[in-house]
């Protein structure tokens, strides 16, 4: 049947519009009357969006209120319509409209919320740039690719009211601030690492590590899969890995570790939300949960006892055993195989007892079996004096910015992600009363967090080998999501800034101030976060109480716990 004339022509394959709630009756009232005048509030929200943008071009004439019969509109391109509906179930709950998400080959109309892919725009401002333009006319959003659009969006929902995050409907004026917003990212990768190893945590915890993520533009996951005190994933030719390696976690707390399923509920889910995910298998140290699970890759082939301490590097599988690169190479096929991400992470930090011959042997034979298997090998900088090969990212931890040795990696090919541990290590403490974290890198408040320039950090290395930053959260101290939450907030978008913005940008007191107008959305959100001093408005809050930690049964092994997930409330 033809369309009807006048009619907007849909995209070739054009999905339906899939069932939306039915508008439900606001049941708390929040800011402005219900036609705010222009260049109030809503003025004010375009200059607090963090990370901050590259250029922001207000018009206070130009505000635009959304109408409750508001409609998403999108454009004909791959992964567009994904990010539409992302956008629709993020306004959806607090608004209470229904939303619809329509695909059109044809420019919007009045009063929508359009989503337009456009080569042109990709050109200009890349593969993850975006240009946002709100006018009473309605609101557009323009990138060259959809994870561009999944950008802009993060960016839409903070020029909305605090009260767009509740979870139920909020009588308020949904004005979104007029003006342009034209942005990009510094550096094109941008991460956070959640130790699963050393306690485990269920795959809804990670999900919703993954939301964190995204809502400040942060595109990749780094898992922390294995280490001595647990094996995190399972392995079909090795499954004690999992069954055997998984049982336990620091302080005989309770242990577990992803099916292939749950694993891929993980991935799925990053993908939605343009996260990539990075998974790391620890080698050749930090290894007595796989020794304990097949004493035959211990170099004295006796399995030692499960670990539930926090000291490091007295583990390692034989490096100069077949079998072991047998073990290795089946492995890492498996995790690769399932990983739809470039990278694969070895680890190769803190292997104190093996011969540095042995290690680098050892290390670079591990490169090539990754780059057989058409991965970017990634580990951290312990790597970095072995052989080079093609891609190869090493991953600096270290706190004094004077490494000849990561430098010279640098001059050999090597690209870095910066993680410097006293500075994004998220497990460091705020203040010596934290009732959580580590100090052995320095104390982190937000300030610290903030107060550093990945592109001069490393003296002899240029802004052009460094590749991104990454914030790692390990986890001996932490056991919970809501403890989780408290390590990652207020810091983890400190280092998103550092990541996405121009270094014109970054200014400490206007980033305090900026970001302390987001303390109502994480509460609305409830999300956990540290209330310290340094954002106004802001007090000292107790932390989450742990939870109680559990042993495994008698056999010493542990069933799939993969769904497992904090059950503790939210601060």
């Amino acid at each position: 049947m033809p369309p009807t004339p006048g009619a907007p022509a849909p995209c070739p394959d054009a999905r339906p519009d899939p069932a939306v709630p039915t508008p439900r009756p606001a049941v708390e009232t929040s800011e402005g009357p219900a036609h705010p005048a222009p260049g109030t509030r809503a003025e004010a929200r375009l200059t607090e969006v963090v990370p901050a943008p590259e250029r922001v071009e207000p018009a206070p004439e130009q505000d635009f209120l959304l109408p409750e019969d508001a409609v998403v509109r999108v454009g004909c391109g791959a992964g567009a319509r994904d990010v539409a509906d992302h956008l629709a179930d993020l306004l959806r709950p607090a608004t209470g409209y229904p939303l619809p998400v329509t695909e059109t080959a044809t420019a919007a109309s009045h009063g929508e919320i359009a989503l337009t892919l456009d080569a042109d725009a990709g050109d200009e401002l890349g593969p993850q740039g975006y240009r946002l333009r709100v006018s009473t006319d309605g609101v557009r959003l323009t990138a060259g690719t959809a994870t561009g659009l999944f950008h802009g969006v993060q960016t839409l929902r903070q020029l909305l009211p605090a009260a767009i995050e509740s979870p139920t409907p909020v009588a308020a004026a949904w004005v979104l601030p007029g003006g342009t917003i034209v942005d990009r990212p510094r550096f094109a990768y941008r991460g956070a690492m959640l130790d699963v190893a050393r306690h485990f945590f269920g795959v809804p915890d990670v999900l919703r590590v993954v939301d964190h993520l995204a809502r400040y533009k942060i595109n990749h996951l780094h898992l922390h899969l294995t280490d001595d005190q647990g094996w995190r994933i399972a392995v079909d030719t090795w499954p004690r890995l999992a069954t055997v390696g998984g049982a336990g976690a620091v302080g005989g707390g309770p242990g577990g570790y992803y099916t292939s399923d749950d694993y891929r509920l993980i991935l799925d889910h990053a993908a939605r939300r343009h996260v990539t995910v990075v998974p790391e298998i620890d080698l050749p140290g930090h290894t007595n949960a796989a020794l304990t699970a097949y004493p035959q890759l211990a170099p004295d082939r006796v399995g030692p006892p499960p670990y539930t301490g926090t000291e490091v590097g007295f583990s390692y599988v034989d490096p100069t055993s077949e079998q072991t690169y047998a073990f290795v190479t089946d492995v890492l096929r498996e995790v690769a195989a399932a990983s739809p991400g470039p990278y694969l992470h070895i680890g190769g930090d803190e292997a104190f007892k093996v011969p540095a011959d042995a290690y680098a042997h050892f290390v670079e034979r591990v490169q090539r079996i990754v780059a057989d298997l058409g991965k970017t090998v990634v580990g951290w900088h312990q790597i970095a004096p072995t052989d080079h090969v093609d891609g190869r990212i090493v991953q600096w931890w270290g706190t004094d910015g004077n490494d000849p040795t990561t430098a010279d990696a640098v001059r050999r090919g090597a690209r870095l992600v910066l993680s410097p541990a006293d500075r994004a290590y998220l497990d460091m403490k705020y203040a010596p009363d934290t009732p959580i974290g580590h100090d052995w890198a320095g104390l982190i408040d937000l300030h610290r967090a903030y107060d550093w320039d990945p592109g001069t950090h490393l003296t002899g290395v240029p802004e052009s080998a460094v590749l991104g930053v990454e914030a790692p959260l390990w986890t001996e101290s932490v056991t919970t999501r809501t403890e989780i939450e408290f390590m990652l907030f207020p810091r983890l978008p400190a280092i998103a800034e550092l990541a996405w913005s121009p270094r014109a940008t970054h200014d400490w007191s206007g980033f305090r101030h900026r970001l302390a107008t987001h303390l109502p959305r994480w509460d609305r959100a409830g999300i956990t976060y540290h209330r310290g001093t340094e954002l106004p408005g802001s007090t000292t809050a107790t932390v989450p109480t742990p939870r109680t930690e559990a042993q495994p049964d008698a056999q010493g092994e542990v069933t799939h716990s993969g769904a497992n997930t904090d059950q503790t409330s939210m601060s």
